[in-house]
């Protein structure tokens, strides 16, 4: 074990991908401790990949490709402005809004961050908004992405604990919106100290129905693809490719904005990034097999039991080590290591594995947003021009709505797991 995780740790350190860095302290790991089984790399390598379930991610993944290309972020931000653009700050809860909505339609972070960062980052600079509030604001709200529904995170933690897709997705309904809440909040706090600017929209009910009408293509989605799971109608495969075909659909007819050479590079985006997380997922799943060899988990069990702590404090502890491994480990590959290692100890405390995995992906959201390793900090950064250093201080006070959000379901698990029991139960 001190080969395995040294070996990874130097790797790492040397700026090695995670899912070679994985691959190759394996290899160390065969070659020095146990040369007779390295025939088994080949076939956990597979193995990580040979998954039904695991269709869904490229698939979602092309889901909120296809609807970006179709041109609903405009959309979604003139929806969102008519409704709370009045306010002082209200372009950065349209900022806000937008990603609660959006997320619920790409379940990608990165997909929101750059989508709605490369049109009201801009906006907002222009309105007299500073450019640091801006890139940050957007940064942190992006977070919202893989905890609302559809979540690609979530079905890579259900693949990986074998649980429910719907019930994680549920699970994650309550807690996303309160993040959403609690930001809006930090938002017109400082707007209104700050005396940032406010639009002159006006709300009018009649104006409100109507553009909901005509948003109603986009507002559907989530519940179209979220519900056929959580009603037993399909599978996360196989809604997944029904959104696919929702999204075609829109595109091509309401819309009318997915060209051919739109179409093509949403493909292109999807097989690309698909494969890097196949990738991770073969080199992780062979290294959770030289974990669960050594019995890693289980020691690490035995150990935590010693201590006596209650299910609270073991959860206060797993969210430190979560914030911390998110700083320096991208979301999937922090999924596939943790769960495994974690989420035995979880069960014996008697947790539920609904509440480890929605703790699990909002801790993992505020390490895409902390350097060095954060993929939407670096995304904003190309969008925004800004160095991720001034993009995470500006995104700091916003992510504390991510660890408040974390507090609170700890000490009332049952805002994760009501939605679960009472629909799917």
């Amino acid at each position: 074990m001190t080969i395995l995780l040294l070996s990874l740790f130097l790797f790492l350190l040397l700026g090695v991908p995670i899912a070679y860095s994985l691959g190759l302290s394996a290899l160390c790991y065969f070659l020095t401790h146990e040369p007779g089984l390295i025939v088994v790399m080949p076939q956990q390598l597979m193995a990580g990949m040979d998954s039904y379930p695991l269709i869904a991610l490229p698939l979602f993944i092309f889901m909120g490709q296809l609807m970006n290309a179709s041109g609903i972020t405009g959309r979604l931000i003139d929806y969102c402005m008519l409704i709370v653009g009045r306010f002082r700050g209200g372009l950065g809860i349209v900022n806000i809004s937008s990603s609660m909505l959006f997320g619920g339609i790409s379940g990608s972070s990165t997909s929101d961050t750059a989508s709605i960062g490369s049109i009201l980052i801009p906006e907002m600079k222009r309105r007299g908004y500073p450019h640091q509030f801006a890139a940050g604001l957007t940064v942190a709200s992006s977070t919202m992405g893989m905890i609302i529904p559809p979540s690609i995170p979530m079905v890579l933690f259900a693949i990986t604990a074998q649980e429910s897709v719907g019930k994680l997705f549920l699970g994650g309904v309550i807690p996303g919106l309160m993040v959403g809440v609690f930001q809006i909040i930090f938002t017109l706090w400082i707007s209104t100290k700050r005396n940032y600017p406010k639009g002159n929209t006006k709300f009018k009910f009649s104006i409100f129905l109507k553009e909901t009408f005509r948003s109603s293509y986009i507002l559907l989605l989530p519940i179209f693809v979220v519900g056929t799971v959580v009603l037993g109608i399909a599978t996360a495969t196989e809604s997944a490719g029904l959104g696919v075909f929702y999204a075609i659909a829109t595109g091509c007819i309401v819309t009318r904005k997915l060209t051919l050479d739109k179409f093509i590079n949403a493909l292109r985006y999807s097989i690309l990034t698909s494969a890097k997380i196949m990738i991770i997922i073969a080199f992780s799943k062979l290294f959770i097999w030289i974990l669960a060899y050594e019995r890693l988990p289980d020691d690490l069990a035995y150990s935590v039991e010693g201590f006596d702590l209650s299910l609270f404090w073991l959860l206060i502890l797993m969210i430190l080590i979560i914030l911390l491994a998110g700083t320096f480990i991208d979301v999937s590959p922090a999924i596939l290591l943790l769960t495994p290692i974690f989420l035995p100890i979880i069960i014996s405390a008697g947790g539920s594995p609904i509440l480890f995995g929605v703790i699990l992906v909002i801790g993992l959201a505020v390490g895409a947003c902390t350097p060095p390793v954060g993929n939407c900090l670096n995304v904003c950064s190309a969008v925004s021009g800004l160095r991720i250093g001034i993009i995470f201080r500006g995104a700091l006070p916003f992510l504390v709505a991510n660890v408040l959000t974390l507090l609170l379901i700890v000490i009332f698990p049952s805002l994760v797991l009501w939605l679960p029991s009472l629909l799917m139960d």
